[in-house]
């Protein structure tokens, strides 16, 4: 099960954090994986990260701007998420991909646990 968090209303220009956090003992050898999808439009592929937080990818829309980053002792992951645009509102996924793959997948059919999201907005 997947729980995110910290959604919110910022500025632009501001900064978010948003978490995720997991139940279950296959966290730390899971790909974890943030998501988002704004109002009309398809769920798109913001960031990832390996089992062990050492391999990381990112949209180029995010890039230089998020991080994300995980915490396997507290089954948590984060995505820090600085100078945000009205373009970055949209509601936040996380997804799980079990397993240790050496692979980071982009592709929402590649994942097969999702949690229920976290709205974020950003205001102009």
């Amino acid at each position: 099960q997947l729980q995110a968090s910290g959604g919110g209303l910022v500025q632009a220009g501001g900064s978010l954090r948003v978490s995720c956090a997991a139940s279950g003992r296959t966290f730390s050898s899971a790909t974890m994986t943030w998501f988002r999808q704004a109002p009309g439009k398809e769920r798109e592929f913001v960031a990832t990260t390996n089992w062990s937080g050492r391999s990381t990818y990112y949209a180029d829309s995010v890039k230089g701007r998020f991080t994300i980053s995980r915490d396997n002792a507290k089954n948590t992951v984060y995505l820090e998420m600085n100078s945000l645009k009205p373009e970055d509102t949209a509601v936040y996924y996380c997804a799980l991909r079990s397993g240790r793959d050496p692979t980071l997948h982009t592709q929402t059919y590649q994942y097969p646990y999702w949690g229920r999201g976290t709205l974020v907005t950003v205001s102009s």
